[in-house]
């Protein structure tokens, strides 16, 4: 595995990010559920090749690595060396010799174009500086016929992002989040765009109740990278104005606390695409 990488600052803060949070990551029972799913509606078959985008701790690389056998081969790619440290343990663990991991920029990769099958990218896309022209550098990597999925999350996902981008508004600072991808039709759009025929998206809820104070503690103000943005558009703020909104954050969310705790939705759309077998050059 690569030990080095040349990020711009936004994305080695998102390194640096998940780094932090790969010791923890596969904690919970979400993050492997929605990975086997998209596992599931992609339909992975024996020796597939299968590029796994922003793999962190190889939950999607790992499982099509067991489906695509000997015959196969997956190639894990991510910016975190914590989570792929976190992913090495678990291949070695497991003896599978049929998958590479790499430290790499999913928006700068070298493979030759027509190399894979299927490219997955798990819970990432919104990270992506430059959703577009990413996914036509995927289009690339992929043989004709090959099939691209990805999770997507609407625009309602993940309560504490919701209730911050109401608050901020006003204070005229708009966060993008889940927003390139919050609709069905988004997701569509993003993948025609991009020479992608064929296209299916499956929408699921898979939200859950959480307490008034778990919604609280998911506050990180402006100390954490924001999707898609570079700096984070709360860094405007003044210490003063940060301490408004983080009391007008505390209030929202009380406001939408019920019997059974906060309503944390978090509705994913399994969005899938192939590249056209023939394609006029």
């Amino acid at each position: 595995m690569n030990q080095e990488i040349d990020l711009n600052q936004h994305k080695q803060e998102i390194a640096d990010l998940y780094s932090r949070r790969s010791q923890t990551y596969d904690d919970g029972d979400w993050h492997p559920e929605i990975a086997h799913r998209l596992i599931e509606y992609a339909q992975i078959n024996r020796g597939q090749q299968v590029l796994d985008i922003a793999t962190g701790t190889g939950m999607v690389a790992i499982e099509a690595a067991q489906l695509v056998g000997s015959e196969g081969r997956v190639v894990g790619v991510d910016i975190s060396a914590g989570m792929l440290e976190q992913a090495k343990r678990k291949v070695e663990a497991l003896g599978l010799s049929n998958i590479e991991l790499i430290l790499a920029d999913a928006e700068n990769l070298n493979f030759s174009a027509n190399t894979f099958d299927v490219v997955l990218c798990s819970s990432a896309l919104i990270w992506m500086a430059d959703i577009p022209n990413t996914l036509r550098l995927w289009h690339q990597l992929l043989k004709p016929g090959g099939l691209i999925g990805f999770h997507a999350f609407a625009d309602t996902a993940f309560v504490e992002g919701v209730t911050v981008q109401k608050v901020v508004e006003k204070y005229g600072i708009s966060l993008a989040f889940n927003k390139p991808t919050g609709t069905v039709e988004k997701c569509h759009d993003l993948l025609a765009t991009a020479g992608f025929e064929a296209i299916e998206i499956k929408v699921e809820q898979n939200g859950f109740y959480i307490s008034l104070e778990q919604a609280k503690q998911m506050w990180s103000g402006g100390s954490h990278p924001a999707p898609g943005q570079f700096p984070n558009p709360l860094s405007q703020l003044s210490s003063e104005q940060l301490e408004q909104v983080k009391a007008e954050f505390a209030t929202q969310l009380e406001a939408l606390v019920t019997e059974q705790g906060i309503w944390n939705d978090i509705t994913i759309f399994y969005t899938f695409g192939r590249k056209p077998h023939s394609e006029e050059i």
